[in-house]
């Protein structure tokens, strides 16, 4: 018999049998006896009388005399005593299960029961009563003291005044997120010029190489001269082609009634309509060797140039608009890196084999144009071609008077910089792997007074009173708010894009939604917004509750105003919301991973016509602009900030998300029926039809009523169900994605909305669709052509069919819809 220990346990054994565990013993063995061995640590021996060993030994903790049991007594024994330490157990796991920890913040710890807790009502109350509109003003006065280009120390200057400032707000982590990036200079030493010069070669007239200052606000050193970002380095010279807006239809119209050949010349184009970027684009297709970009009065100035800044918001005769020529499928991101973040150790594609404009282009001011194209000869331009440069016949050229020649002159450089973003957040107690992003860029092409640094002041604002209040114990949102400082928005959407390019994964899986703020105000007329139609009805929510600024003609709220001025039509009275498509930084969260985004901002009065606001990336948006011309009282900044807030305060603390499927898929019939009005003429007689798309809608249309009807029924008090819910409602956006991107266009992968192939600015909803079938009779490939639209209608309807999924029970895999 060999004794074989377990810790401080021994196992009696025949040297042929195995060891018996505990409570195994037979019946028929013999009795065996208990001794106590030792006074001190109370152990217990179990001993064999007739082998004189010991069989087991135990630590019991407490003194016992020798007694002699029966083993079935013994099991007996153990077996009572493992029933009251089960039971016992069990109290105690059902004690703690109801006191269940789930994530704390600081000492505001939750339990299952504030897991299910409604939104705090009061919470948004607070939220808009600290927000106040003289911190705005001080904000917009410090980040406008100097022009702010990317990649340039000003710019660096800024994002470590935000990280500081976030950090004292009580943001936590607060970090700078820094991407090595392609960005784009004027040269120092060589100004960029467009000159005319006489038939002998001598100057005739020279553009402005840099806006002089008309206020004391424009007095700076740091002053960027007027250029267009990536343009090529180069110089031109030949004759003058004006080509109106430089959109496709226009060089079409000129090489076919107008009968203007435009290659080999140098073309004239007008600022508005479209993306500078896609100017050059169709100047450079068009076989243009350079290209002038000028903004006309009927464009900036539309109330005549007697009374211009810094008198009024309207573009002065010396006012340049700068801005980047970059197109990167409409998404954007670092031009060496597209698809992936541009890190230390990225792979970073040959400069050379970019595809950047070719030619040189140069933007110059319309006192400028106007000496410019009074020299054309030719035939007098189309009626609504015509500008309003006073004094001065529009003609298409492409010859001058005298012979004389244009020279356009670009020294461009391409440089890599390092950029900074800024992220802070506000941490969720509840869910803090949910994030609802709330995001403006810093960068500026000069002092950048509206186009970015009112909705940078805004945000600081948004930061420090939820911070304040999170500090507080008074506003503790159920998931987390992030907060984003974007660099190098301007050249290309860069930092925002290398950001989702970074943290892809991560932000597929978590982000709720992203709320951006471009610009806080570019008007004061009306509210505006772009919107995914999810966020339709949330948009409406949060604007009722802020008040509207008390001007003449504005109502009670944000959204009374914003109906009365700005309603869908007269038969669906809600307030208008744009498609969402590019030209901020919501781009790749919607393009690239499916999130849904809105766009904010207070507008100007459309019925100017005018392409953007008049100052728009001049050297004159400046915090005068603002202070004292646009928003005195900075009441509008405060009204943005409140919606802005209380929008991100919804989606971050509601129990379910506030997403409406049904408003979603109501706005994608109403975009079929006006593909089917538009293009069922055309596709008909290739036998291409919409059945397959009706199909899915339809299946689609079912799972949106059936969600919402559950939602409305289920047991608000089951977690796991709560977040399975919300999981459907945040992925539903991105079922819309094609892994395969879009036609032409890999990295937009949005299907139903993406920006226009013909302008980056404008969001077509189903642009797949509305770019194969674009001017399509022209086509060098005609059948091949179709063969594009017939693959991606089948793409479009199997997408709809897929976000049905999304929105189905849990017992849809493998259910033929």
């Amino acid at each position: 018999m060999n004794p074989i220990r377990y810790d401080n346990r021994y196992e009696y054994l025949d040297s042929d049998s195995e060891a018996a565990m505990p409570g195994e013993e037979e019946d028929d063995q013999p009795t065996a006896e208990i001794h106590l061995t030792s006074p001190l640590r109370s152990d217990l021996e179990i001993r064999d009388p007739d082998a004189g060993v010991t069989v087991r030994s135990y630590r019991t903790g407490k003194s016992s005399p020798t007694m002699h049991l029966s083993n079935r007594t013994i099991v007996v024994i153990a077996a009572l005593v493992a029933a009251c330490v089960g039971i016992g157990i069990g109290v105690i796991i059902g004690w703690f299960s109801s006191q269940a920890q789930l994530p704390k913040v600081g000492s505001c710890e939750t339990g299952w029961s504030d897991a299910l807790k409604e939104e705090d009502s009061d919470a948004g109350t607070l939220l808009m009563n600290e927000m106040q509109a003289g911190n705005m003003k001080e904000y917009l006065r410090k980040l406008t003291s100097t022009p702010h280009l990317a990649g340039t120390p000003a710019d660096k200057s800024n994002a470590d005044y935000v990280r500081d400032e976030w950090i004292k707000y009580g943001l936590e982590p607060v970090r700078q997120n820094a991407y090595n990036v392609l960005l784009s200079y004027p040269s120092k030493e060589d100004p960029n010029y467009v000159s005319v010069l006489n038939s002998d070669n001598t100057q005739f007239f020279q553009s402005q190489a840099e806006e002089p200052p008309l206020d004391v606000g424009t007095l700076s050193n740091d002053t960027v001269r007027p250029f267009n970002a990536y343009a090529a380095n180069g110089t031109v010279q030949g004759d003058l082609v004006y080509v109106n807006y430089g959109r496709v239809e226009d060089f079409q119209l000129l090489e076919g009634s107008l009968n203007m050949n435009v290659t080999g010349k140098i073309a004239v184009a007008r600022y508005g309509k479209i993306f500078r970027g896609d100017k050059a684009k169709q100047a450079e297709a068009f076989g243009a060797i350079g290209l002038i970009l000028y903004s006309d009065p009927a464009d900036y100035a539309v109330d005549g140039i007697s009374s211009v800044y810094p008198d009024s918001w309207w573009l002065p005769g010396s006012g340049v608009q700068r801005g980047s020529l970059y197109i990167q499928q409409g998404v954007g991101g670092d031009p060496l890196t597209p698809g992936y973040p541009s890190l230390d150790s990225a792979f970073r594609e040959d400069e050379s084999s970019i595809d950047m404009p070719s030619i040189p282009v140069q933007p110059i001011g319309y006192d400028d144009a106007k000496k410019l194209l009074d020299e054309l000869e030719g035939a007098e331009a189309p009626e609504d071609w015509r500008g309003a440069l006073q004094g001065l016949t529009y003609r298409l050229g492409p010859t001058l008077k005298d012979a004389k020649k244009v020279k356009l002159e670009v020294y461009n450089r391409n440089e890599r910089r390092t950029v900074y973003n800024v992220i802070g957040m506000v941490r969720g107690s509840i869910e803090p792997d949910r994030y609802v992003i709330v995001g403006n860029h810093r960068d500026a092409w000069v002092f950048g007074a509206l186009d970015p640094s009112s909705g940078t002041a805004v945000m600081m604002e948004v930061a420090r009173a939820m911070g304040k209040l999170h500090k507080e114990g008074k506003f503790r949102p159920r998931r987390s708010i992030v907060f984003c400082s974007w660099a190098a928005e301007e050249y290309s959407l860069i930092g925002s894009t290398e950001w989702v390019e970074e943290f892809a994964k991560t932000l597929g899986g978590r982000a709720v939604a992203y709320l951006n703020v471009d610009i806080a105000i570019q008007g004061n007329y009306t509210f505006r917004a772009k919107a995914t139609p999810n966020l339709f009805n949330a948009l409406y929510q949060a604007a009722k509750q802020v008040p509207d600024v008390q001007d003449p003609g504005h109502l009670a709220t944000v959204y009374d105003t914003w109906l009365d001025r700005n309603p869908w039509s007269d038969s669906k009275q809600l307030p208008h919301v744009l498609n969402i498509g590019s030209g901020s930084d919501y781009a790749s969260f919607l393009g690239e991973l499916g999130i849904s985004s809105v766009d904010l901002r207070y507008d100007y009065n459309h019925d100017y016509k005018i392409s953007s606001y008049p100052l728009y990336h001049s050297m004159y948006e400046t915090f005068h602009l603002v202070s004292e011309v646009m928003d005195p009282t900075f009441n509008y900044h405060l009204a943005t900030g409140r919606l802005w807030g209380e929008l991100a305060r919804s989606l971050a603390d509601s129990l379910i998300l506030p997403f409406d499927c049904q408003t979603y898929v109501s706005h994608l019939e109403e975009s079929i029926a006006s593909l089917k009005t538009k293009y069922t003429d055309q596709m008909s007689p290739q036998g291409i039809t919409f059945d397959a798309i009706d199909a899915a809608l339809a299946k689609l249309i079912q799972a949106a009523d059936w969600l919402h009807d559950y939602i409305s029924k289920m047991d608000m008090k089951d977690p796991f169900d709560v977040r399975k819910v919300n999981d459907q409602l945040m992925m539903m956006e991105r079922a819309f994605l094609d892994p395969l991107g879009l036609p032409g266009r890999s990295l937009q992968r949005h299907v139903a909305f993406a920006p226009s192939s013909k302008n980056s600015y404008y969001g077509d909803a189903f642009p797949g669709i509305v770019d194969l079938m674009f001017d399509i009779e022209n086509a060098e490939d005609s059948a091949k052509q179709w063969d594009l639209v017939r693959k991606h209608m089948s793409v479009v309807a199997f997408t709809l069919q897929s976000v049905a999924s999304t929105l189905t029970g849990v017992d849809v895999l493998g259910v033929q819809p």
